[in-house]
């Protein structure tokens, strides 16, 4: 027991000593190697050491360089703008070198002027008083002269002057005329330029069918078997319906055609409806026609407001009383010159739209100018006045515009128009009655605005003869020249004109050429 633990003692101790060992060599060898680690940082250190301090002596050789060329060019550029500064200074001295020598010359020059203003003075002075002198000494002597003068003219100073006075009027007439004439040559031209333009457009723009109706209107058959029951056993339906409607029917060979005449247009459209729903029906017979003829008097109204309201559609109006309406579907069947009043209506609202558009107005407000400046015309002949203030009168009862109601009431000239629109109203019904086609005129009638075309020039003092040419379009005036100069012939076109307006109504306008010739004649013998 007593070994063993010596044993175990023993391998202790040795373990001990032998790990001892170890640790001391450890420690010797890592103190050999800090040794090593040192040494060589220290060596790299002082490698760094000398590079850097070459570098700081490569630097401050380049510093001294760079310093030493800075100031150089600062010397350099001092140098330099001292060289300008001293030009400027130069310059300066030359330019107030040559200022007072220049004011040494003016000053020299004004003492010259004064002394020759000087000179000029007193010798003005002289002349004054020898003038004054002259004009004492001529006083007596020009009242001489003046007195002989109106004993050998014959007439005072007062006569003299009087004559003098109405040359120059007469003169001043001739200056005015030719420059009247000149700025209304010139208004013309601009202002026939415009309104060919405005109007050339809105003409092209609306292209409207032929508005001219006739007496008659046509009512298509199914057969010509219709047409033998349309006149009935010798005839009896045929003098039922004219009985019963008060126009003409007309049935003849023209194939599957029947032509419904009459003067009335509310007649004709009452016939016209009613022979339609006869032959739809098929039964026609005396009794049956009265009946539907009553039928389409009784819807009469209704229809009349359908073609109010579909012209107020076409027009593109709103806000319109119910009195208007009925009263522009009554224009539907009314005529003037041939021309269906309605359809005239429409052309001159969208006339009056396009051409207020050209003119930067209010389209719409035109537009219903346009469509009510003949709603006079559906008035009977119960109530008085000239159409413009029937129609006035019934738009203010509806509470239209006072614009409206001034325009359609001057469209005619009766009043006197209070905005442009009354002016694009009358053009626009002017174009829309003088367009071809638009109305038919009678010969008896064309033949009497001819002769009265020429009686207005006749009767004008120093008229020779007139001639009116070109379908009435144009009236030529042959003055005598001996009695009528050139300043009166103007004023006498414009005399014949105002006359034409004021006593004729026609579509269009009318050219007025007044003519003076002088004609010499000699004879060879």
């Amino acid at each position: 027991m007593t070994d063993l633990v010596w044993y175990d003692v023993k391998q202790a101790a040795t373990a001990l000593l032998a790990g001892g060992a170890g640790v001391g060599a450890g420690f010797a060898w890592r103190s050999l190697v800090g040794r090593w680690q040192a040494s060589s940082l220290e060596k790299r250190a002082q490698l760094r050491l000398h590079e850097l301090e070459g570098e700081v002596k490569n630097r401050l050789k380049e510093g001294d360089i760079q310093a030493r060329a800075a100031v150089v060019q600062a010397r350099e550029e001092f140098e330099n703008s001292t060289k300008v500064r001293r030009r400027e200074l130069q310059d300066l001295e030359e330019r107030l070198l040559q200022r007072e020598e220049g004011l040494e010359r003016r000053s020299e020059l004004l003492e010259k002027k004064d002394q020759t203003l000087a000179e000029r003075l007193a010798e003005a002075q002289t002349r004054l008083a020898q003038v004054s002198q002259k004009q004492q000494e001529l006083g007596g002597s020009a009242a001489e002269a003046q007195a002989r003068l109106q004993k050998l003219a014959g007439m005072t100073a007062e006569e003299a002057r009087r004559e003098i006075m109405q040359r120059q009027e007469q003169d001043a007439r001739v200056e005015v005329a030719g420059l009247t004439r000149r700025m209304q040559e010139e208004a013309r031209e601009s202002a026939e330029r415009e309104a060919h333009r405005l109007v050339a457009l809105a003409v092209q723009r609306y292209a409207a069918p032929q508005a001219a109706e006739l007496m008659t209107c046509v009512v298509q058959v199914p057969g010509e078997d219709i047409k033998g029951r349309i006149i009935g056993r010798e005839g009896r339906n045929v003098r039922a319906f004219e009985a019963a409607t008060g126009v003409n029917l007309m049935i003849d060979d023209t194939p599957e055609t029947v032509v419904v005449s009459g003067f009335d247009p509310v007649r004709r459209e009452i016939a016209r409806q009613a022979l339609e729903l006869l032959i739809a029906d098929g039964r026609i017979h005396p009794a049956r026609i009265e009946e539907v003829v009553a039928q389409v008097q009784a819807k009469m109204d209704s229809s009349i407001r359908q073609h109010g309201e579909q012209a107020l559609y076409q027009a593109r109006l709103q806000g319109v009383a119910a009195e208007l309406v009925a009263q522009l579907g009554r224009l539907k069947f009314r005529t003037s010159f041939s021309q269906n009043v309605l359809q005239h209506s429409l052309e001159v609202a969208h006339l009056m739209g396009m051409m207020a558009d050209e003119l930067g107005l209010d389209a719409p407000l035109a537009r219903r100018i346009g469509l009510f400046h003949d709603i006079g015309k559906s008035a009977d002949h119960e109530v008085e006045g000239a159409h413009a203030a029937i129609g006035a009168e019934m738009l203010q009862r509806c509470q239209e515009d006072a614009v409206v109601c001034n325009a359609v009431a001057a469209h005619h000239g009766e009043t006197e128009g209070q905005s442009l629109y009354a002016v694009l109203c009358a053009a626009a019904d002017a174009i829309s009655g003088s367009r071809p086609g638009a109305r038919l005129e009678s010969t008896a009638i064309y033949l009497q605005r001819i002769q009265k075309l020429e009686e207005i020039a006749n009767r004008m003092p120093g008229v020779g003869k007139s001639f009116a040419v070109q379908a009435g379009r144009e009236v030529r005036v042959i003055v005598d020249p001996e009695k009528i100069d050139d300043a009166a012939a103007i004023l006498l076109a414009r005399d014949i004109s105002k006359t034409i307006e004021a006593e004729l109504r026609y579509p269009g306008q009318i050219r007025v050429v007044v003519v003076r010739e002088t004609r010499c004649v000699e004879f060879a013998r």
